[in-house]
């Protein structure tokens, strides 16, 4: 079957894992019991076991989630190739979910992109002390968030210069940024906990932020922000590293980079952009906007949970534009998927 001209296939990031997922299309298709097979030989380490067993506090860990959400989405997408012959006309993910999105589309082996998520995850784990980055959504900002982290950074830094050292022990730049543009109304931003801290209280105390809320987020690093400058130069080096097949030289389908918004077919340039997603936010918000301003209204959100769905209704129903996002992480949504790409 031939593919719809307008058909997205959507890959989520981080905080999308559940124990359990992927397990029932490992135990109905070998195609999805290969991927995991793959992936696991990759790292040395029994995917199929964590996804489906756990524990939880195993499967969150930053290094074990980011491979475990590769397999299961990459699964989810092949098991949609093989059954119903699905074939994709653009490709995104979001942030962690950009490495799934670039293997659906023939950019990158399984094997290598589960490898650097790996690393991925413990680059950015270990680029800020523990406790010292938090991250926070921010409801109803969208047109004072830069003025916001502006402010905090700012009230931060004077506060850090007036403390003795018994009063904050804090190594870490006193920054906050935005860090993913999700929808409209909904943005998180990432950086040292008390310029995040400073920020969530301005939104409660501070006029120029009034209708706002803001709701700390149970992270483990302050991801996007430029305190992840580590975890960016681990990946460059990495990626200076890729040989033979490694390297990007081709694109099945155009994909929309976190970095950029913009759709892309040149595949010289996916190394650059994912490392540099690594300290900048990501453009979700204006990287669905492009996708539906081009034609694109039917899309499927590959592997667990419904965070992308969720975010595609509001992002449509801002720009005017309609848009129908369906979920394949399990049997019930493959019914649904194939109803869909046969009518």
């Amino acid at each position: 079957m031939s593919a719809s001209k307008n058909w997205m296939a959507l890959f989520p990031g981080q905080g999308a894992q559940s124990v359990g997922m992927g397990k029932e299309l490992c135990e109905n298709f070998a195609v999805a019991r290969d991927v995991f097979e793959e992936a696991s030989d990759a790292i040395s380490k029994d995917l199929r076991k964590l996804c489906f067993e756990g524990p939880d506090a195993d499967l969150t860990l930053t290094e074990n989630t980011q491979p475990s959400l590769v397999a299961v989405s990459v699964a989810a997408f092949r098991v949609a190739t093989r059954e119903l012959g699905f074939q994709p006309a653009v490709v995104a993910g979001h942030s962690l979910g950009e490495y799934s999105a670039l293997v659906a589309a023939g950019a990158m082996p399984l094997a290598s992109a589960v490898r650097w998520v790996r690393e991925r995850g413990a680059a950015m784990q270990k680029a800020v002390p523990a406790g010292e980055g938090s991250m926070a959504a921010v409801m109803g900002g969208d047109e004072w968030i830069e003025a916001l982290c502006e402010k905090a950074t700012a009230s931060s830094r004077l506060k850090r210069a007036g403390a003795t050292d018994s009063e904050t022990a804090l190594t870490v730049e006193p920054i906050v940024q935005p860090a993913n543009f999700n929808a409209p109304g909904q943005i998180v931003i990432a950086g040292s906990a008390d310029a995040v801290a400073e920020a969530v209280a301005m939104i409660k105390t501070d006029p120029q932020f009034a209708g706002g809320k803001a709701i700390p987020l149970n992270v483990s690093a302050p991801f996007h922000c430029r305190l992840m400058a580590p975890a960016r130069d681990r990946m460059a080096q990495l990626f200076s590293q890729a040989t033979g097949a490694e390297k990007p030289t081709r694109l099945d389908c155009p994909y929309v980079p976190n970095r950029t918004a913009r759709m892309t077919r040149e595949p010289g340039v996916i190394f650059e952009l994912l490392v540099e997603q690594v300290d900048h936010p990501v453009l979700w918000k204006q990287s669905m906007a492009s996708m539906l301003e081009n034609g694109f209204e039917l899309g499927v959100e590959f592997g667990p949970g419904k965070v992308l769905q969720g975010l595609a209704k509001r992002i449509s129903q801002s720009a005017g534009k309609p848009c129908s996002l369906h979920g394949m992480g399990d049997l019930a949504g493959l019914k649904n998927l194939e109803t869909a790409w046969k009518a």
